[in-house]
């Protein structure tokens, strides 16, 4: 009975999700950075993109009222599985904290689908440069308020 529960508790720690390079879902190839940056660039990401923690231009001009961040820090983690979605179906899931201009009156993203253009190389590549540019920032306890279920006293009752 013990080596059961042993064998269940092992298992389930491997099949817990493994942070930002976790095999569940799928995985491609490993990608180079250096080429996902001159991908980022060709197919012009920074038109709309800024990479967090980075300094922009001086004369940036961005098709989009208020660049896009991409990277920073973040309590949970960017999964690459998650950075493949978006890239090529930018409508999947939507950032709320974005504002409506970034997308279309039945709100779909406004971003360029780029899936007849974008080779899978080039998708690794991509990827491959932009998931360093996202940090795990574990919250601090001092970041919550804990809040007390106040019960009305006998006396309001009245």
């Amino acid at each position: 009975m013990k080596m059961a529960i042993i064998i269940t508790a092992v298992l389930l720690l491997f099949a817990c999700e493994q942070g930002a390079n976790s095999p569940r879902g799928f995985s491609l190839p490993e990608g180079n950075s250096e080429q996902g940056y001159q991908v980022f660039k060709k197919y012009q990401c920074q038109d709309c993109h800024r990479i967090a923690g980075e300094k922009e231009p001086e004369n940036a001009k961005y098709l989009v009222a208020k660049a896009i961040p991409l990277g920073g820090s973040s309590g949970r983690i960017k999964t690459y599985a998650e950075l493949v979605t978006s890239i090529i179906n930018p409508s999947h899931k939507l950032t709320p904290r974005q504002p409506a201009s970034f997308t279309s009156e039945d709100g779909v993203s406004l971003m360029r689908v780029v899936n007849d253009e974008l080779t899978v190389s080039e998708l690794i590549d991509l990827v491959a440069y932009l998931q360093p540019k996202y940090k795990v920032t574990p919250y601090r306890t001092s970041d919550y308020r804990l809040y007390q279920l106040r019960i009305p006293s006998e006396q309001s009752k009245d």
